[in-house]
């Protein structure tokens, strides 16, 4: 109607989505909508379809059925689809040679952003990572942790519509599990960015989270814990799990 303001799009919204290995099903159906600045968790035992389903929006495999847009994009008829899609992969894809500046710098000129611009943003995440003293370092001298934290700095530079977070605390200790779990809770109400966070950890979903759970290549729960212990009968989250195994 005239006068009303625009909806604001999903930022990511997966239609019917099917994908197939020759004549193996490892999608089948799904069907998610995710908004601006929520927290969602992908949970599913190994074999589930978290990774395909990370590959398949990530661009990386094509959909045998299905849609998906990324913040009203759609993957098949937009070449700019991906622009609003930060990504933070389980194996690390920094260049170990460049500083941690320089990684970061050329995320930033592959986006398109104005040396100035990258910079301040670059300064402000590195003092709210506790890394501002490393910019100068180069990413092998990093210990893990370190490393993790710059991956995530600069899968958020551009300020992404919605970031994918494909097991980011595997093989962390438990002090710097504990500090990333937390500053990645707070990245959507911080950036409003929505995060996708696929994870076998249990203690890494929260009570605010919305929690997906993928088995053999379907959707078989989404809801709020509270919903889901509900509707599962159960008080834990591997409760959960189990009944979803067993039906």
């Amino acid at each position: 109607m005239p006068g009303m303001p625009a909806m604001a799009n999903d930022a990511l919204d997966i239609r019917n989505l099917c994908f197939r290995y020759g004549n193996t099903t490892a999608l089948n159906d799904i069907n998610v909508s995710i908004s601006p600045g929520e927290s969602v968790i992908l949970l599913g035992p190994n074999g589930a379809g978290k990774t395909t389903l990370f590959s398949l929006i990530c661009g990386l495999f094509a959909a045998d059925s299905g849609s998906i847009l990324i913040d009203g994009r759609s993957l098949l008829k937009r070449a700019d689809a991906l622009a609003p899609l930060g990504i933070v992969f389980q194996s690390q894809t920094l260049d170990l040679d460049l500083s941690v500046e320089q990684n970061l710098m050329y995320f930033c000129a592959l986006q398109g952003l104005a040396r100035k611009e990258a910079r301040a943003r670059i300064k402000t995440a590195l003092q709210r990572m506790d890394l501002s003293k490393r910019a100068n370092d180069k990413i092998r001298t990093l210990n893990g942790g370190h490393r993790r934290r710059v991956e995530i700095i600069r899968a958020t530079l551009h300020a992404p519509r919605i970031l994918l977070l494909d097991e980011p605390t595997v093989g962390l200790d438990i002090p710097t599990r504990t500090e990333l779990i937390r500053y990645l809770h707070e990245l959507p109400e911080r950036h409003g960015c929505a995060v996708l966070w696929a994870t076998h950890l249990t203690d890494e979903v929260h009570d605010t989270d919305r929690v997906l759970m993928l088995h053999n290549g379907e959707l078989q729960l989404d809801g709020s814990l509270d919903q889901l212990r509900r509707s599962t009968n159960t008080s834990s989250i591997e409760g959960m799990m189990q009944h979803v195994i067993s039906q």
